[in-house]
């Protein structure tokens, strides 16, 4: 039995009635919990990972698995899923990891674990389609930069509806893009498409009301990437009939 503040109550109830606790919300409707970053840690930890395993392979993982438009056209589909993982360098993952970090402890205590998680995963695969979409063909790009303006992009539309100062982050989010665009090297279609996807998939979710926000945002999540695949056939065909 279990002391209660009036008599006993037996194990099972008191477990029954713990289980009918409904958990505490954040103010967009995530789930609080005791570890807030948890999700931002193991992302962080498997781009890390990952760009381990690249150096072991001497580049080897971002020939075979970089966003390459042939080698996609061609039926390597998969590259648009793992070229968010791959890192060209040091700096690279760095300082992706860095704003990763940064950005991961804004939104997701915020929105709540797995709604991050699909925020992060809808971003990438933005930033990936916006490059297989409109760089060349045979140009390789690699890197957690389209996930993370998607997490910019989610910052944004997360502090508006908070009603808070927003200031700091459009003028972080103009320096950046603005750097894409000075920066030959850096893929600034990328970035843009990793933007879009996340603010889109985080705007769906904050304003659908509070109860409903975690389907909103998996609805939202998707439309987005049924869209996505129809700009990835499009562009599939394109490049097939410049080949042919």
């Amino acid at each position: 039995m279990v002391q209660a503040p009036v008599g006993f109550q037996c194990p099972a109830c008191v477990s029954e009635g713990a289980s009918r606790v409904p958990p505490v919300r954040t103010a967009l409707g995530g789930v609080a919990r005791r570890q807030p970053r948890r999700a931002t840690q193991v992302l962080i930890a498997a781009n890390v990972v990952v760009y381990g395993l690249t150096l072991i392979s001497a580049d080897r993982l971002i020939t075979d698995y970089g966003m390459l438009g042939v080698a996609i056209a061609s039926g390597e589909w998969w590259r648009l899923l793992t070229a968010p993982f791959l890192h060209a360098g040091l700096w690279h993952v760095g300082l992706n990891m860095l704003a990763l970090w940064v950005l991961g402890g804004v939104v997701e205590p915020l929105i709540g674990r797995w709604r991050f998680v699909a925020v992060y995963a809808v971003s990438a695969l933005g930033g990936t389609v916006a490059s297989y979409a409109f760089s060349s063909p045979v140009v390789f790009s690699v890197g957690a930069s389209g996930a993370v303006f998607g997490l910019l992009g989610a910052t944004l539309v997360v502090m508006r509806r908070l009603n808070r100062d927003v200031s700091g982050v459009v003028a972080l989010l103009l320096v950046n893009v603005a750097i894409g665009f000075a920066i030959p090297s850096i893929d600034w279609r990328a970035h843009l498409g990793g933007l879009l996807a996340g603010a889109l998939v985080t705007a769906a979710m904050v304003a659908a009301p509070r109860r409903y926000s975690a389907a909103a945002a998996w609805a939202a999540a998707a439309v987005l990437i049924a869209a996505m695949a129809w700009v990835v056939d499009w562009r599939t065909a394109q490049i097939l009939a410049l080949a042919a």
